[in-house]
């Protein structure tokens, strides 16, 4: 593997019916960062089914670069499918770093991703840095029961990878009238080779109030 063909920052897009994740709006903040930092494009890269809409969104927080993966198997999140585009774009575009929000459905994702690309990949991160002379991503997170912070680097594989925890970064405010590349890839995919399928989904309607949304959460209680 020669690291110097792996070039740019890019940030995983989660959306759930056409609308994008608190999260990843939060990474390219921090994304954004560090593509400065390394001189080079910041990325987004985006699957589903009809999301071209949201490409401008994403180009608004910060990207200079939006990728896009669109077909009808995309339209629900599924381990297989969405691995197979982002293995896809990334193998195509060699990226030097990726950065996924640690949701459900990111840390599901970013793991299957990392073990198709032979790479490794640092988890629920809350700091996020790079050693520009060597081009490392500088992933730290708590570690022994939260007493000290230890920071990760992947040396010899590439792309390098994390995990973000939600509202450990902050978004940029939203510059109206950015301008960026989209560029949409086409991949071939079958319902009927699919392992997995989605036969419904049920919204929770008993608690209207997302707590992964919240920036303080308050709780009491008696002992």
């Amino acid at each position: 593997m020669n690291l110097d063909d792996f070039r740019g920052v890019w940030v995983f897009i989660e959306q759930n019916d056409g609308k994008v994740e608190g999260v990843s709006l939060e990474l390219l903040g921090a994304g954004r960062k560090l593509a400065d930092k390394l001189q080079v494009p910041l990325a987004g890269f985006l699957l589903g089914h009809e999301i071209k809409p949201l490409a401008n969104k994403i180009i608004s927080y910060g990207a200079d670069i939006v990728y896009m993966v669109d077909h009808p198997v995309l339209k629900n999140y599924r381990t297989e499918s969405y691995m197979k585009g982002v293995m896809l774009l990334a193998e195509k575009y060699k990226p030097e770093i990726i950065l996924y929000g640690a949701t459900p459905n990111g840390k599901d994702l970013a793991s299957a991703v990392a073990t198709d690309l032979n790479t490794g990949l640092t988890a629920d991160t809350t700091m996020l840095d790079v050693d520009i002379d060597n081009r490392l991503l500088e992933a730290s997170r708590p570690a022994f029961g939260g007493n000290i912070m230890a920071t990760i680097l992947c040396k010899k594989h590439r792309p390098q990878m994390a995990t973000v925890r939600p509202k450990v970064m902050k978004a940029l405010e939203p510059e109206s009238g950015r301008t960026g590349k989209i560029i949409e890839e086409k991949i071939s995919l079958h319902e009927e080779d699919m392992r997995t399928k989605v036969l419904q989904i049920v919204n929770d309607v008993t608690n209207k109030v997302n707590l992964a949304d919240a920036h303080v959460i308050v709780c009491g209680g008696k002992g």
